[in-house]
């Protein structure tokens, strides 16, 4: 086993480990570790939220969770000799559950999907499903299966939803002004357009003092992917890839975090995958002013792994860029033709017993795949979402026999 360079008790929060990680992005949040280039090491982290959900049948966890804590990240590392303008190379030699352990952590033998409440956050079809929900899943070695949408047993591809590099101060000034921008555009959205810094929980890794409170105050919130990798939610982040992540500060200072079992293109339930704690596995090493080699100038450029569920089969759904609730055109919106797809597939499995929150539960975590199968043909964007046929215990694709309808029991809910 690689050197442990960050542990993690799980029965603590990230908080109180004795190293604690952090939740910001800051370019002065002090390294936990140096590492050298070529070296192996492994870092252990948290659920992302600091485990505030829970291994039971209600979604009350899921409506509170309060949003100014994720997401606990794990470190920074150092790399000695990274300097702005290199790549640095971040290969995934393995990921996993907390190994060998069952308890009431996520990631201990189990993890969660939950739909998130409009009011805090929302989802993808947060205007179809406003409300919380939630979906427990229990781990069967690379396989998982929930007592809250039974007749589905599928393969996961676990990955980290988020790793990458500190940003400089000048790059974390951009995305402040930017981003508080756009929000600027309307102000009292529900939910809001983006996350300005927020100094109530944040968590400064080692710092303290003057420098935490300064952290807390400029640090930006981990919610989106940025130029510098971070919570970027590809699925395909799985063992075996490699990932060039531009370096923009001494050091480089390497985080990750979000571990995830399984997750569907697009996470769109917001917290979509299947959620855990667990271990990465990282090699690293540098390629020197590797950025201006290869004009990668704003975001990672990633070797996808070859460790995936080998489903052949599939049943694609497929939307367009029109808004069927109001018969409105659209011209070449991608975003809306994914989700008509994800929602002509939730009004398909409906038919099946599922209720739409099962079967938005269900597209969330899964190894679903999500294509823009067309973005030029005006005016219809075309999007096409393959969900595999192999999970299910029952026939899924039409036949003249019609849907096999049953009671498919029901998600974890709020009261």
């Amino acid at each position: 086993m690689p050197e442990v360079v960050f542990s993690v008790d799980q029965s603590k929060s990230m908080r109180a480990q004795n190293v604690p990680g952090h939740n910001r992005w800051h370019p002065d949040i002090p390294s936990v570790t140096m590492v050298k280039p070529g070296a192996e090491f492994r870092i252990e982290c948290r659920d992302w939220t600091d485990c505030q959900v829970g291994n039971n049948d209600t979604a009350n966890d899921v409506r509170d969770i309060d949003l100014t804590i994720p997401h606990m990240l794990s470190g920074p590392i150092g790399v000695e000799g990274a300097e702005p303008g290199d790549l640095l190379i971040v290969d995934i030699l393995d990921i996993g559950p907390v190994p060998q352990q069952t308890g009431d952590a996520a990631g201990q033998s189990w993890g969660y999907t939950g739909i998130f409440a409009k009011a805090n956050g929302g989802g993808f079809l947060t205007d179809y499903y406003p409300d919380a929900y939630k979906a427990i899943w229990d781990f069967h070695g690379q396989q998982a299966v929930s007592r809250h949408l039974p007749g589905i047993r599928f393969t996961g591809i676990t990955h980290p939803g988020l790793f990458g590099t500190a940003p400089s101060a000048e790059m974390l000034a951009h995305w402040n002004a930017r981003e508080k921008a756009l929000i600027d555009t309307d102000p009292n959205r529900v939910p809001p357009l983006a996350l300005p810094p927020e100094g109530t929980n944040a968590l400064a890794g080692t710092a303290t003092g003057d420098l935490a409170t300064r952290i807390a105050a400029e640090g930006a919130r981990t919610v989106p992917a940025r130029e510098n990798g971070g919570n970027q939610d590809i699925k395909n982040f799985t063992r075996g890839s490699r990932v060039f992540l531009p370096v923009y500060v001494k050091d480089a200072k390497l985080s990750g975090g979000d571990l995830h079992f399984s997750q569907g293109d697009g996470e769109i339930t917001f917290c979509g995958a299947i959620e855990m704690g667990g271990f990465i596995d990282f090699h690293v090493d540098l390629i020197k002013g590797g950025m201006e080699k290869y004009g990668i100038s704003t975001n990672p450029v990633f070797i996808p792994g070859n460790v995936e569920p080998r489903y052949t089969e599939f049943l694609t759904f497929i939307g367009i860029s029109v808004d069927h609730d109001t018969d409105t055109n659209y011209y070449l919106d991608a975003t809306l033709a994914y989700r008509r797809a994800c929602l002509n597939a939730v009004e398909y499995f409906k038919k099946f017993g599922y209720s739409g929150e099962q079967a938005y539960l269900l597209l969330g975590s899964a190894p679903i795949e999500g294509r823009i199968s067309g973005i030029v043909d005006i005016p219809n964007a075309c999007c096409s979402l393959y969900v595999p046929t192999a999970m299910f215990d029952f026939e899924v694709r039409p036949s003249a026999a019609g849907p096999a309808k049953a009671d498919r029991g029901q998600c974890a809910l709020t009261t």
